[in-house]
């Protein structure tokens, strides 16, 4: 397993350090490896979303695909028995 030795202010430490205290994570380096993980994963969901806008500006949707999706959400909502 690989190592990363970084710098942060004091600032941040004592706020990760309170996060321990609380035992919102388990050490310091628990709360490093949560805060890359989320990072890489936002940053992947941003992608995957860029992605499907470009997918969609490529191949815009039709009125008529449009139309069978208001159709049958129309549908469903008078299949209620409310």
């Amino acid at each position: 397993m690989a190592q990363f030795v970084t710098r942060v202010d004091d600032d941040l430490v004592r706020a990760v350090d309170d996060l321990v205290s609380a035992g919102v994570v388990a050490s310091r380096s628990d709360a490093v490896r949560m805060g890359l993980e989320r990072l890489i994963d936002r940053h992947r969901r941003g992608q995957i979303g860029a992605q499907i806008v470009d997918g969609y500006r490529a191949h815009p949707q039709s009125d008529a695909e449009g139309d069978w999706a208001d159709e049958a959400s129309v549908a469903m909502i008078a299949e209620e028995p409310w």
